[in-house]
């Protein structure tokens, strides 16, 4: 069954990489290093790719600035090999949250577990 199972996610790409990335990662990639959720970081052999295996939820902004900046060519070295150096007002890294139920929600939100008690509101109704 398991062998079904990653054939049939394959066919899915919000249920983690499809058949063809994992042909392309096992045949060609070169893993360069992994970050602290667990994501796996691949390039080719002459580094014209970069890509990222998400661990879990497909979400780019998982992602840290540090990972970014490879990604994206800001810099050759990966943070395993020249960490870049965190200020002390910096705080870390976290993941978008819209959408999730830890997502901010204002006082008086109905999202809430204890919305605020709205005195300053009062429900329209016809005449």
């Amino acid at each position: 069954m398991g062998i079904l199972n990653t054939i049939f996610r394959g066919l899915t790409w919000w249920e983690g990489q499809t058949l063809n990335t994992q042909l392309f990662t096992w045949r060609r990639g070169n893993k360069v290093g992994e970050d602290d959720q667990g994501n796996i970081y691949y390039r080719n052999a002459d580094d014209s790719r970069r890509w990222v295996i998400y661990n879990g939820d497909m979400e780019a902004s998982r992602v840290s600035p540090d990972w970014h900046g490879w990604l994206h060519r800001t810099w050759d070295e990966t943070p395993t090999d020249k960490p870049l150096v965190k200020k002390d007002w910096e705080k870390p890294h976290l993941e978008n949250l819209t959408g999730t139920p830890l997502a901010y929600a204002p006082a008086g939100s109905i999202r809430r577990r204890d919305p605020a008690d709205r005195s300053d509101y009062e429900a329209w109704t016809p005449e």
